[in-house]
């Protein structure tokens, strides 16, 4: 489940795609469209300003923008940045491994089944783009 931390997230997101050609956006613009608390949304964007997904400028037209183009960032690299990992179990985690506790993963029939779910979520989050928030419609550029 995505956290409240992540929706907040790829709401701001959303409208960034939106408005990705016409410069920054204000804080208090994003926070007031996409109704969320501005102090919570100011971690959120400077979190994703550090993993160099949004740029920010300051002063007179200010604000923060997304950096590349909305094609070339994965959903899967935002959940993974707000949220961790997107495994359900940490010893299937890609980029988060770690072994469970009291578990033999060898003969853990989870551990396969989680393998399975991690894979198949990874299948569509890998390939889905900021670009496929304007619609939730995976964008053409993706399919070739």
């Amino acid at each position: 489940m995505l956290s409240r931390k992540a929706q907040y997230a790829f709401r701001a997101l959303t409208l960034l795609v939106d408005k990705y050609d016409q410069g920054p956006v204000l804080i208090s613009d994003i926070a007031t469209k996409k109704k969320i608390p501005i102090k919570f949304l100011e971690n959120i964007l400077l979190g994703l300003r550090k993993a160099d997904i949004l740029e920010s400028k300051k002063g007179k037209g200010g604000g923060y923008y997304i950096k590349d183009h909305p094609s070339k960032t994965t959903v899967a690299a935002i959940i993974r940045i707000v949220d961790g990992p997107i495994a359900l179990l940490p010893c299937v985690s890609l980029n988060f491994y770690e072994k469970c506790k009291n578990c033999d993963q060898r003969n853990c029939g989870l551990h396969e089944i989680m393998e399975s779910v991690r894979d198949a979520t990874l299948g569509v989050l890998e390939n889905r783009t900021l670009e496929d928030l304007r619609t939730g419609k995976e964008t053409l550029a993706k399919k070739g």
